[in-house]
């Protein structure tokens, strides 16, 4: 799917987007700029002085600009759910008479007129950003409940943008009421727009939450914000019954809001676990799937038809990733595809013979799959596409929003609810208080006139003689100033006796109103119950059934089929690798470029990965089955793995997942792990071994399977210190780190090397003169040198320099 980039000027992207791929960790608000010394200008002493250090100034201009982003553009308020151009389209167009009431509605006006209102008046931005909000809430598969109702070419789910504003007309969509239908009931601050010439509300008074209805997504300074989109019904449940008991244990809380319910539909299927530690943290990933159904043919022939889409997803870009998968391009500095564009290439046309969109008006999502014969599994060319294109992916969860004390902070749902319902109480305290105002008012003055006509003939009698009746007036009959007026307001029809029952029955119902309203005021419990029935009204008016089916599934993963056989990895010194078959390869016989060497072989099978160890500790994958074979020169493992910068290739291994190394590196600390806890899907590795300063990993010591007399570690230091002890005492750390400390070392010595051995060990070396020596060691010589681990072991005698221990 086309995507709109989100700038700091457009509160709202025009397309759905993906997730961030670089969603920004929330930050503390920021603190005021602390004030800046001034610089003397060569006044007098006593002369102030406002100039300011470059660098104060930047700081200051830098600070203000960051909090305008964060708290006038990008981040949703809590309260109210919207951004400050959202909050202000929807006001200028309640303001410019746009709300849908009635049977059908206000009449939709030009897209151009309501943004250049919002322009004039509220918004002194481009009239893009307001378009591009504009868009967005009226788009159905942007946001859950649409809060304005378009009419023209708002854009599609494939990217396409929105038709010019001056072809597109809109109005309120009639959910928009439970945002706005409060607003001039004094529930709300009002403040001064950019040039004070109006007002405009700091929130709207709205009736649910939206900020999780509709969601949001936005980049700020410092931080970013991905609201899930949820279902009316859930979140009022939920709100209800948190506010019926506000220490309501998590699990009921989750089971009446179970996950997010997005506009497009499609499966959620992260665990239950997962959406829970979201929820409860304000950050986490959702994994969505698409929905599909197989249609069955004529002849045993079937399809395959998308029916739904993740979140974010749209058809051309399946459309994309399938053509780019099955005709790949050779990437940049390449020559010729990958090994693993081909194997990708080859799984898919396996599977898949042709992919079309028959999406239309009827049918929004409708991508057919049809399978390379009907003998193809079904499961087969659905897990292929699950695993290799965008009908699996994953949406980001970030709940950072302005609080109701005005600071952006990163939520959880239940901070999330129980903040909006504060707003919410204390908004119907509002309302209840300024309808009581004015009940209180209509009474006043319905209570001077009711005395006016008990005394009619008096009245008109002051009325005509005073030369001025309103002071008469007050005078005699203690009246205030307002039933002053309005008596003299008063029309002469008004004065008949059907008016006085009129008055009378309009006294008996506003006391009635007046002693409810009282009775909000000073209950609390009271006032729970209003905003609870006022929330079960708006869901059953305004609520609809969940769209996104939640049910925990585990991600797709199609294994290419490799055929398992004996294979011989070749690498030389300078990092190129192969990968011959069989086992009887003749080191000998090899050829390298020149200048080159061999570094080593290791018989294995094609189902295996090559491991690469970094100088810095971290491990690198690459599955044998991709490496080059025949007998040319191999490749270059650079081009297979992405190193980091500064760093070399200290060691390889080839072999088994089920294989035990011991890792260690030269400041004495080791560990246990397996070949399988060093692959990594990342081609740019993972951090496995810690080590600090000058350290370096030492090759890896590979453990022997049998374990009939127990395996040993051997641990020869740089000064000739031997020992052995039990590998019984190291730890399996599959998630790697520093390990344990496996000899003690002098202060300028160093760990050379370490081996696993079961009954002898070899000792290598030079001794007099130089020469290379090797030594035998087993029984009681070995013997000598065993000990705990972390000592210091002892000196191997008749070696002028050790290198190394191995098994014989």
């Amino acid at each position: 799917m086309n995507q709109t980039p989100i700038d700091f000027d457009a509160e709202e992207p025009l397309a759905p987007a993906a997730a961030p791929t670089h969603s920004a960790l929330p930050t503390p608000p920021l603190p005021p700029a602390p004030p800046a010394p001034p610089i003397p200008s060569g006044g007098a002493a006593d002369e102030p002085s406002d100039a300011l250090t470059l660098g104060h100034y930047a700081e200051r201009a830098y600070l203000e600009y960051a909090l305008s982003v964060v708290k006038g553009r990008a981040l949703p308020d809590v309260c109210d759910g919207q951004k400050p151009v959202q909050r202000r389209i929807l006001y200028s167009m309640e303001r410019m008479g746009l709300s849908f009431s009635g049977a059908t509605g206000a009449k939709p006006v030009k897209g151009a007129r309501v943004v250049g209102d919002v322009l004039g008046r509220f918004h002194p931005h481009g009239d893009q950003s307001v378009y591009d909000a504009l868009v967005r809430m009226a788009q159905d598969f942007s946001q859950r409940y649409p809060l304005i109702d378009g009419q023209g070419n708002f854009g599609s789910r494939d990217g396409d943008g929105a038709a010019a504003m001056r072809y597109t007309e809109a109005r309120l969509a009639p959910i928009s009421r439970l945002l706005l239908d409060e607003i001039d009931e004094g529930t709300v601050d009002f403040a001064p727009n950019y040039d004070g010439s109006t007002q405009e509300p700091r929130q709207l008074p709205a009736r649910l939450p939206f900020v999780l209805l509709n969601g949001a997504s936005g980049i700020a300074v410092g931080m970013a914000t991905e609201v899930p989109s949820h279902n009316l019904r859930e979140v009022a449940a939920a709100a209800v019954a948190l506010l019926k008991n506000e220490h309501l244990p998590d699990e009921e809380l989750f089971t009446l809001l179970p996950g997010p319910d997005y506009p497009g539909g499609a499966q959620l299927i992260s665990s239950a676990e997962d959406i829970r530690s979201a929820y409860q943290s304000g950050r986490g990933s959702m994994k969505l799937r698409a929905r599909w159904k197989i249609e069955d043919l004529a002849r045993g022939q079937w399809q395959l038809v998308v029916t739904e889409l993740p979140h974010g997803t749209s058809s051309q870009r399946v459309l994309e990733e399938v053509e780019e998968l099955s005709n790949p391009k050779v990437k940049a500095g390449k020559k010729a595809l990958s090994q693993e564009q081909l194997q990708l290439k080859a799984s898919l046309l396996a599977v898949l013979d042709c992919v079309r969109d028959e999406s239309s008006k009827d049918a929004p999502v409708r991508l057919v799959f049809e399978p390379k014969s009907r003998t193809v599994e079904q499961q087969d060319l659905i897990t292929t596409l699950l695993a290799h294109t965008s009908l699996e992916t994953s949406a980001s969860v970030n709940l950072t929003m302005i609080g109701a004390d005005g600071r952006p902070t990163q939520k959880s749902l239940r901070q999330m609810l129980t903040e909006w319902l504060g707003f919410r109480q204390a908004t119907v305290q509002r309302r209840t208080q300024h309808r009581l105002d004015k009940v209180l008012a209509r009474i006043h003055v319905l209570e001077g006139r009711q005395l006016v006509l008990l005394n009619i003939d008096e009245v008109i009698r002051i009325i005509r003689n005073a030369d001025e009746p309103k002071p008469a007036l007050i005078e005699r009959f203690r009246l205030s100033d307002r039933q002053a007026e309005d008596i003299l307001e008063i029309r002469l029809r008004q004065l008949a006796r059907l008016e006085a029952i009129k008055i009378e029955q309009e006294l008996k119902s506003l006391r009635e109103e007046q002693g409810k309203l009282e009775d909000i005021l000073g209950n609390p419990g009271v006032l729970k119950r209003t905003v609870i029935k006022e929330i079960e009204a708006d869901a059953k008016q305004f609520g609809d059934e969940r769209r996104t089916l939640i049910q925990e599934e585990k991600k797709a993963t199609a294994e290419v089929r490799i055929v398992d056989e004996p294979v011989t990895v070749v690498v030389s010194m300078k990092g190129w690798v192969r990968a011959l078959k069989g086992h009887e390869v003749d080191p000998g016989a090899l050829a390298f470029k020149s200048g080159d060497q061999l570094y080593g072989v290791f018989p294995c099978r094609s189902v295996d990965p090559l491991i690469v160890f970094g100088s810095n500790g971290r491990v690198y994958s690459v599955p044998v089955s991709v490496l080059p074979g025949g007998r040319g020169d191999g490749q270059p493992i650079t081009t297979l793995i992405e190193l980091e910068s500064g760093t070399q290739i200290a060691h390889y291994l080839a072999g088994a997942a089920t294989q035990r190394l011991v890792l260690a590196g030269t400041g004495g600390f080791g560990l246990i792990a397996t070949v399988a806890d060093l692959i990594s899907r990342q081609k740019a590795g993972k951090t496995f071994l810690s080590v600090e300063g000058d350290e370096k990993p030492l090759p890896p010591a590979l453990v022997p399977a049998t374990e009939v007399l127990g395996v040993q570690l051997a641990c020869l230091s740089l000064q000739g210190r031997l020992l052995t002890y039990s590998l019984d005492e190291l730890k399996h750390q599959p998630k790697g780190g520093r390990g344990l400390t496996l000899i003690d070392l002098e202060p300028k010595d160093a760990l050379l090397s370490v081996a696993a051995f079961t009954q002898s060990l070899m000792v290598v070396g030079t001794g007099r003169g130089a020469k290379p020596k090797e030594e035998l060691l087993k029984g009681v010589g070995l013997a000598s040198y065993a000990g705990k681990r972390a000592r210091k072991g002892r000196a191997v005698d008749a070696f002028q320099k050790v290198l190394r221990v191995l098994v014989p």
